[in-house]
């Protein structure tokens, strides 16, 4: 009897794991791997799905905290999640197999959209005397949490200044454990890659002063040519409460990818639905009011999907 009912829940494991397999398949239960909960993907993340749920029939898109851009990669790889937002300049690595992915090369990746900027932004204490990536030498810096894209962005500042982390006292915290760092002045600065304005450099000067540092246009025009998916990118002085002046930095781009083996119909739906929803997008969220169809292939060096491809060559984006 026992070995009857084993063999009978076998099966019934196997059926409802095929029955899974295929509905994921099929688009019609997709998992969106964002980030951290005081990040911009997660909220950001969510106001997509409820778009996705809300104007492609059938479909039920579930956004998820994460890491961010190298779990989310990781997660997407392994089948794990379906859709992930993530910096395009990891992104990158990843599908090359460079850098942060040095011999862990990630297959199944395709791109659907560059959603916004994210801006480097290197936030430090006023009392520091830190006005340049030189003057970082000796400091307590923290660099972004360890295989982030942060991390990869921190790396690549301080060696336009011949700097490497051996040259500060490091410390590799998220964005949230750098706030509370800087506030209990256990650190002179931090970098952050993100959306601006950030919530993390928001609450501290809600507080206390910051100062944004600057790149001068001689390392921009350098980072520009080694690494072609930064941008030039000046933060106004509006951006953050005690800005003195405009500071001038470079970007990358939040990108929307999905797995490649995902059905070519529902990634076009979902494509659709994303630029065709754009100012409800836009209510939910205040970066939505960045995503322009016009700029979505720009800065995009891993294979578009089918699906989002047909899309944007319906509208004239793509020939």
């Amino acid at each position: 009897m026992k070995k009857i009912l084993s063999a009978a829940l076998v099966l019934l494991f196997s059926v409802s794991f095929i029955a899974f397999q295929g509905c994921k398949k099929s688009g019609n239960n997709l998992i969106l791997a964002t980030g951290g909960t005081s990040g911009t993907y997660y909220p950001y993340g969510g106001a997509i799905a409820q778009i996705f749920n809300t104007k492609v029939q059938n479909m039920n898109v579930t956004a998820q905290a994460t890491g961010a851009s190298s779990e989310n990669l990781r997660l997407v790889g392994k089948d794990e999640a379906d859709l992930a937002i993530v910096q395009n300049d990891v992104l990158d690595y990843a599908y090359n197999g460079t850098k942060l992915f040095e011999g862990k090369q990630i297959k199944g990746l395709a791109t659907v959209a560059t959603l916004y900027r994210e801006v480097v932004q290197i936030a430090v204490s006023p009392e520091s005397k830190i006005n340049s990536i030189a003057d970082m030498k000796g400091k307590k810096i923290s660099v972004g949490d360890a295989g982030s894209g942060v991390e990869a962005n921190a790396v690549q500042i301080l060696e336009s200044s011949n700097l490497t982390f051996a040259d500060l006292k490091a410390s590799h915290l998220s964005f949230k454990e750098s706030g509370n760092a800087y506030q209990d002045k256990q650190i002179d600065g931090f970098f952050v890659t993100a959306g601006i304005p950030n919530a993390a450099i928001q609450e501290i000067t809600a507080m206390q002063k910051i100062k944004i540092v600057s790149l001068d246009a001689k390392t921009i025009e350098q980072l520009v040519k080694q690494y072609p998916y930064y941008t030039p990118f000046t933060i106004t002085k509006e951006t953050y409460k005690g800005m003195a002046a405009d500071a001038t930095t470079v970007a990358v781009k939040a990108t929307l990818i999905v797995r490649d083996d995902l059905d070519e119909t529902v990634v076009y739906n979902l494509t659709k639905a994303l630029f065709e929803n754009q100012a409800e997008l836009a209510k939910s969220h205040a970066k939505g009011k960045e995503l322009d169809i016009n700029e979505a292939v720009k800065g995009i060096s891993v294979p578009l999907h089918p699906g989002a491809k047909k899309y944007y060559i319906e509208k004239g984006i793509l020939k």
